[in-house]
C-alpha cells in the first residue's frame, strides 16, 4: 500500500491512520461511558429528582387537562350546545358538563383542540411578539375557564399561578423567558394530548372514554380506530406547529428584544 503524504514531510500508511483513529474512538467511548458505580450515582439522583420534577410540572399538568375540557366547551359552543360547568381534579382528571351540541364534535374536540391549542403555542414560541399575543389570548382562554369551572378551586388556583408566571416572564429581561413558558406549555398541551389519547384508547387502561363513546355513536370502527386516527391528527398538529414556527419567525435575539420594547410598553 502506498504511503499517503501528510503536513510536515511525514508519511503515514492508511492502516495506521485507521488504527490511530480506532484506538481514540474506543479511548473516547471508555472515557465516556459510565462505569457500575457512576451507573448507580446516576440513577441515584434521577430516582431522588424526579419527584421534584413531578412537582414542579404539575401545574402544567393541570392546565393543560383545563386546555382539554375548554376545548369540549368551546365545541359545544361552536355547536349552540349550553355548557353547565367545568370540573378539574386534583388527580389531574376533569370533566364537562353540557347539553345539546353535536356530539360527533364536541367528543374528540378534547384531544384535538389542546392539540391544535399546543400546535398554536408551539409555533408562537419561536418569537418574542408572537408570544405575547398567545398570552393574551390564553388570558381570554382563562376567563372563559373560570367561567365554566368557577366552582372549581383547583382551576383558580392553576390558573393564578399561570398567570402570575406569564407577568413575570412578560416583564423581566425583554420577554425572553416568555418564549420559553409558551414553548414548554404547548408542548406539554401537545405531549399531553399524545399521552391521553394512547393511554385511554389504544392501551385501553380505562373502560370508557371519548373514543369508545364516539365509537358506539358512529356504529362502527372501534374505539382503537378512531383513537389512532385522533393520534394521527395530533401528531400533524405538533410537527406543524414546530415547522411553522421555524419557517415564519427568523429574527435573532436582538431583533426580538428590540421589538418586544414596543409592544403594549414591552419590558421595563
Amino acid at each position: 500500500m502506498s504511503p499517503m503524504p501528510v503536513p510536515g514531510g511525514d508519511s503515514l500508511d492508511l492502516d495506521s491512520r485507521a488504527l490511530a483513529l480506532g484506538l481514540v474512538r474506543r479511548d473516547a467511548a471508555s472515557v465516556l461511558t459510565p462505569n457500575s458505580t457512576q451507573k448507580e450515582a446516576l440513577a441515584d439522583e434521577i430516582s431522588r429528582h424526579v419527584p421534584i420534577l413531578k412537582e414542579i410540572i404539575y401545574p402544567f399538568k393541570l392546565l393543560t387537562v383545563g386546555l382539554h375540557e375548554l376545548s369540549h366547551a368551546l365545541a359545544g359552543v361552536l355547536t349552540c350546545a349550553s355548557v353547565e360547568s367545568i370540573q378539574l381534579e386534583p388527580n389531574e382528571g376533569g370533566s364537562t358538563r353540557m347539553r345539546g351540541g353535536i356530539p360527533a364534535i364536541t367528543l374528540p374536540a378534547g384531544y384535538l383542540g389542546s392539540s391544535f391549542i399546543g400546535a398554536a403555542l408551539i409555533a408562537c414560541g419561536f418569537d418574542t411578539d408572537a408570544s405575547k399575543v398567545a398570552c393574551l389570548v390564553l388570558s381570554f382562554f382563562f376567563l372563559l375557564t373560570l367561567w365554566w369551572a368557577r366552582k372549581s378551586w383547583i382551576a383558580w388556583l392553576t390558573i393564578a399561578l399561570m398567570a402570575a408566571l406569564i407577568v413575570v416572564c412578560w416583564l423581566v429581561a425583554h420577554s425572553v423567558a416568555l418564549r420559553f413558558l409558551v414553548l414548554f406549555i404547548g408542548v406539554m398541551s401537545c405531549f399531553y394530548s399524545i399521552w391521553d389519547i394512547i393511554d385511554d384508547t389504544l392501551d385501553r387502561k380505562v373502560n370508557t372514554s371519548d373514543a369508545s363513546e364516539y365509537a358506539n355513536m358512529i356504529g362502527c370502527c372501534g374505539s382503537r380506530f378512531w383513537g389512532a386516527f385522533w393520534l394521527l391528527i395530533s401528531v400533524v398538529f405538533f410537527a406543524a406547529g414546530i415547522l411553522v414556527g421555524i419557517a415564519a419567525f427568523k429574527d435573532d435575539w436582538s431583533t426580538q428584544a428590540s421589538k418586544a420594547d414596543n409592544f403594549l410598553g414591552g419590558s421595563p
